[in-house]
């Protein structure tokens, strides 16, 4: 079998001022056939919070994974800089139900020793879970682990995708505002994809708003105001966008309930 067309740089300017840590270019994703991604551009600084947002099969975990290097792109090249740490957070976790595991040991597999996965659980928010078995912690509490096992590669860039699935509303801003928080802790660049359109808005620096091609990018203000946008999710979702806010007057636990009123205008 050939070998693909793109191919992946690593490269040490990229990591001086101004550089990005990561670029795509021109990429494009086929298989058999039928075209995943064409002509994906972009740049991923350091600092940034980066959103990819899209409807149902319009290849945003596929960008990811190409991104990350799971999936070879048909053609196109993707520049890294030099010894790039990648924290990785998948938007789903396979667990073997017959072979129980604890969080420690779960994260211990990372090659962190213990001082290092408490401190990343006491970061997330869920330092009490250290000897809890896997399998019977809360969809909001197993997004908070993954999210301190991306964390143990003390990452540059941290890469989520749909880092807040199965936590409610109240929940998902509390983890936005978080991940905000770990970028300056860490002084990190954040990749993620996120459904959660409103709130996701509010955390984000760059909003690129994909369907297998970049529709449009730039500023969620402006992004949300784009015609492709528009098309894509209509005007209502765009108006409710521009007037929406999360007063945080309360206070959530881990599975997004709410210790005080959660309010929204």
């Amino acid at each position: 079998m050939p070998a693909p067309a793109a191919s992946f740089v690593a490269a040490t300017e990229a990591s001086t001022s101004g550089r990005p840590l990561l670029s795509a270019q021109n990429i494009r994703v086929q298989v058999d056939g039928r075209v995943l991604l064409d002509n994906i551009n972009l740049d991923l600084r350091q600092g940034e919070i980066v959103t990819v947002i899209g409807p149902n099969g319009a290849g945003k975990t596929t960008l990811l994974k190409t991104l990350l290097g799971f999936i070879a792109p048909t053609s196109g090249n993707i520049v890294r800089s030099s010894a790039l740490h990648i924290g990785y957070m998948p938007q789903k976790l396979a667990l073997n139900p017959l072979l129980p595991i604890t969080v420690q040991r779960f994260l211990q597999q990372t090659g962190a020793n213990t001082a290092a996965i408490q401190q990343a659980l006491t970061e997330t928010g869920v330092a009490s879970l250290l000897q809890q078995s896997l399998h019977k912690v809360s969809g909001g509490e197993l997004q908070r682990i993954l999210l301190a096992r991306a964390l143990l590669r003390k990452p540059e860039l941290l890469v989520l995708d749909e880092p807040a699935q199965g936590v409610d509303v109240c929940g998902q801003a509390d983890l936005y505002r978080l991940i905000t928080e770990l970028r300056a802790r860490y002084h990190c660049s954040v990749l993620l994809v996120s459904h959660d359109l409103h709130l996701v808005m509010a955390a984000t620096d760059t909003v690129i708003c994909l369907n297998q091609h970049i529709c449009c990018q730039g500023k969620p203000e402006h992004v949300s105001q784009h015609p492709e946008y528009l098309q894509l999710f209509g005007r209502q979702i765009a108006d409710d966008i521009a007037v929406y806010t999360h007063h945080h007057d309360h206070d959530h636990d881990v599975h997004g309930n709410v210790h005080k009123g959660c309010s929204h205008d």
